[in-house]
């Protein structure tokens, strides 16, 4: 049986298609608490890796699995093994937002704090 691949979707147009305010995009962050106090995107659910256990058996019932889902960490590599998760769970439009919130305070919205 292959693994399914997510798709990536870049910070640019992660920016456009935020201000193009699309209906049914589902954004999901997988940071820390304390990391959402220093930068976050607005819009965005957030479902704490570390908290997995916690959320987990919820997300068919936060989600819809046919609905594009844009998964967002630090830097990126959280977010792909959360993409990777939701494919294992029957979602069919993952995508991880490349570089993370780090690539989108530097290329598109310097007024989100770099930590």
């Amino acid at each position: 049986m292959t693994g399914k691949m997510f798709g990536q979707i870049s910070v640019e147009e992660l920016a456009q298609r935020l201000s193009a305010n699309e209906p049914g995009i589902q954004l999901v962050d997988v940071r820390e608490p304390q990391e959402l106090a220093i930068a976050n995107i607005e819009g965005f659910v957030n479902l704490p890796l570390s908290e997995f256990v916690e959320w987990g058996d919820q997300v068919p019932t936060l989600f819809n699995p046919q609905a594009e889902t844009l998964v967002l960490c630090h830097h990126g590599i959280r977010s792909a093994q959360m993409c990777q998760w939701l494919i294992a769970q029957g979602f069919t439009n993952v995508k991880n937002i490349a570089g993370g919130i780090d690539a989108y305070s530097i290329l598109v919205d310097s007024s989100i704090p770099q930590y």
